[in-house]
C-alpha cells in the first residue's frame, strides 16, 4: 500500500502544487478579462510573459502578486484596475514603416491608382488596430513628402486601437529614439519630427493629419462612411476564428468596390470571409468580392 503524508504536516511538493494550481487560476481570470474586453486569445509565448508584463499594475496597486491582482477583481469592481489589467497584456507592438515591402507598394501603386479613381479629391484611410500610432504616421508620411500630388484633396486618417494608454501616446506623437531608429530614414525623422528631451514629437501638421480614437472592433463606433484604404495588420492573430469573421464583417461595412484591405504577414481572409478576395493587382492585398460589394451597395441605396 502507498505511504502518504500525514495529514497534519503538507508535503512541499502538495504546497507547491497548490501555489502553482492557484497562479494558474489567476492567470486564467485575467486571460478571461482581456478576452471579455477586447476579445483577444493570450498565445501561449505572451501568457508566459504575463506576470512581467503586470508588474507595474502590481506596483502602482500595491498588490503582491497575480493571485492578490486576480482577488482583487473578483471582490469588488473597479474600472480603473480592469483598464490598467487591459492596456498591460495587449500586445502594443509597431514601429515605422513596418514591412516596408507593404509601405512601398502603398506608395508606388495603392495611393497612385486611389488618386486615378476618386472623382471627388477624397482619400479615405482606416488603420484598426493601430497601437502606439507609427503605423499611421507613416502613411501620413507617405502623403506629406507627395502633398503636391494631394494638393486640393480632402484626407482623411482614421487610426483606432482598444488601448487607452496607445492612443494617448499615439495622440501624443513622441517616440523614444529607438522607436524612430527601427524604420523612419533619417530624413524623414528631421523633416517632420522635433527633438523633446531624449525623445522625439511629431510635427503637429503631421498628428493634426490623423484622427486617434480609442474604439473595439466588436462595438465600432469611430470608423463612419467608406474608406479607400483598410489596414488591420497583426490584429487578426489574437482572434478566435468567429471573431475575425466578425471583423471582417466590420471591414465590409466600411470599404467599397474599389477598397483595398491590407492585413498583416500571417493573416488571410480565406476561410473566414466570403466578402474580400486577394487583389489582382497589390500583391498581399484584399479587394472586395464583386458580387458582394453590389449587394452592400444596393442595400445602402434602399435603405436611403
Amino acid at each position: 500500500m502507498a505511504m502518504t503524508p500525514s495529514s497534519g504536516t503538507p508535503s512541499s511538493g502538495s504546497g507547491a502544487s497548490a501555489s502553482g494550481a492557484s497562479s494558474r487560476s489567476a492567470a486564467r481570470i485575467l486571460s478571461g478579462l482581456l478576452e471579455a474586453r477586447t476579445g483577444q486569445i493570450l498565445s501561449e509565448n505572451r501568457a508566459w510573459r504575463m506576470e512581467t508584463a503586470l508588474k507595474p499594475v502590481l506596483r502602482t496597486h500595491g498588490l503582491a502578486d497575480m493571485d492578490a491582482l486576480a482577488a482583487r477583481l473578483l471582490i469588488r469592481k473597479d474600472p480603473a484596475l480592469e483598464n490598467a489589467v487591459v492596456n498591460a497584456l495587449l500586445n502594443n507592438e509597431s514601429s515605422f514603416f513596418r514591412d516596408l515591402q507593404i509601405f512601398d507598394m502603398i506608395h508606388r501603386q495603392i495611393l497612385p491608382q486611389i488618386h486615378a479613381q476618386r472623382s471627388d479629391r477624397t482619400l479615405r484611410i482606416w488603420s484598426a488596430g493601430c497601437s502606439t500610432g507609427q503605423e499611421a504616421y507613416s502613411i501620413a508620411i507617405q502623403i506629406s513628402n507627395a502633398m503636391a500630388r494631394w494638393r486640393g484633396w480632402r484626407i482623411e486618417i482614421l487610426a483606432t486601437d482598444i488601448s487607452t494608454a496607445a492612443i494617448d501616446q499615439a495622440k501624443a506623437g513622441i517616440f523614444t529614439q529607438m522607436d524612430v531608429q527601427r524604420g523612419l530614414a533619417v530624413g524623414d525623422l528631421i523633416k517632420w519630427f522635433e527633438p523633446s528631451g531624449d525623445d522625439w514629437c511629431a510635427n503637429p501638421a503631421l498628428r493634426q493629419m490623423i484622427d486617434f480614437r480609442t474604439d473595439n472592433l466588436f462595438d465600432a463606433r469611430a470608423p463612419m462612411g467608406e474608406y479607400d484604404l483598410l489596414l488591420c495588420r497583426n490584429v487578426l492573430l489574437y482572434f478566435t476564428p468567429e471573431r475575425r469573421q466578425d471583423v471582417f464583417r466590420l471591414l465590409a461595412r466600411h470599404s467599397h468596390a474599389r477598397s483595398v484591405l491590407l492585413l498583416g504577414a500571417g493573416e488571410t481572409v480565406i476561410g473566414h470571409s466570403e466578402d474580400f478576395v486577394p487583389h489582382p493587382e497589390f500583391r498581399g492585398g484584399y479587394g472586395r468580392r464583386i458580387e458582394a460589394s453590389s449587394l452592400a451597395q444596393a442595400s445602402v441605396h434602399r435603405a436611403l
